[in-house]
């Protein structure tokens, strides 16, 4: 080890702090670089053995992964015209719109970008938007759309057939989603600013499907935003949960009777995924709702994203 040329060091065997950095290398808050209490909080959640395992994964690089904008183009098509361009990439089994890329590449210069053929989207991400179970001709709500790249998944898995209304509490994401629409040639995307309760009273009832892709910790995706975890604070946390909580309260009263709603998080606590669910059936509001199903996806059983996601379906 090369030390700096500092006074503090001055006849420092090198050894002593090999020694000292290796003995600090085996405690995992060291290792792998995280605030005390999220390093208690996620073995509190996930239990010691998981949480080990996933954060070692969450501290890996992220591979690039596209989906392929089927409404423009096929996966066979876009593989062959970045081949062209020697960007090579694989099939993932198990995820139809994913391409991955061989080696780390910007795609964003690329024409077939420009041309609206993909999109840059994590495994996890695609899996949000074909658990709502979509069909052409439906009306659709994202509720909180962002720049909306699960609103781009839902067009392309419609045919640009039926509505998806993309709303969002910050307008300036809801333009860049209008841009990004406008590349896709996703024409049925209709955004909508939420700038008071009557935006979603409007719709009460009105919805075949809602999707709420929640405000959370993003602890499933600290491979994108490593500094995340210093920035996070367990105050963040507790009040994020409670918008979580609202948001459900509120946003599931736009599924009609018979229609499906999913909740959504790139969180791997469960305390932000199946326990605010099991919370909300629980609720008066939830009463009109069944579960369906859920999934959890975990950084180091998958090679990407943590998410969650579940299904409720709103009684007859």
């Amino acid at each position: 080890i090369k030390l700096p040329d500092w006074k503090y060091f001055e006849n420092t065997p090198t050894r002593k702090i090999k020694g000292r950095f290796d003995e600090l290398s085996k405690i995992r808050k060291y290792k792998e670089s995280i605030p005390d209490w999220l390093d208690e909080l996620g073995e509190k959640e996930l239990g010691k053995a998981v949480w080990t395992k996933e954060i070692t994964a969450l501290n890996e690089q992220a591979d690039v992964i596209l989906r392929v904008n089927t409404l423009k183009t096929t996966k066979e098509k876009l593989q062959s015209e970045l081949f062209d361009l020697d960007i090579e990439t694989e099939f993932i089994k198990d995820y139809p719109h994913a391409l991955k890329l061989k080696e780390r590449a910007n795609v964003f210069t690329t024409e077939a970008f420009q041309n609206g053929l993909f999109e840059v989207q994590d495994a996890s991400s695609q899996l949000v938007a074909e658990f709502l179970n979509v069909q052409p001709g439906m009306r659709v709500v994202d509720a909180c759309a962002g720049a909306g790249g699960k609103a781009l998944h839902l067009a392309s898995l419609m045919e640009n057939k039926g509505q998806i209304i993309a709303m969002d509490i910050y307008d300036n994401k809801l333009k860049e989603l209008k841009r990004r629409a406008k590349r896709n040639g996703a024409h049925n995307i209709e955004p909508r600013h939420i700038d008071s309760t009557k935006v979603i009273k409007k719709l009460y009832d009105k919805a075949d499907r809602v999707l709420i892709d929640a405000p959370c910790s993003g602890l499933g995706i600290l491979r994108r935003n490593p500094d995340a975890k210093w920035k996070l604070q367990p105050e963040f946390l507790e009040n994020i949960k409670k918008t979580q909580q609202e948001i459900l309260q509120k946003y599931s009263k736009m599924v009609k009777p018979a229609g499906q709603m999913v909740y959504a998080t790139c969180s791997i606590l469960p305390s932000e995924n199946k326990k605010q669910v099991e919370t909300f059936l629980t609720s008066e509001m939830g009463k009109d709702f069944t579960f369906v199903k859920d999934k959890s996806i975990l950084s180091h059983k998958t090679g990407y994203d943590g998410f969650y996601m579940a299904l409720l379906e709103k009684k007859k």
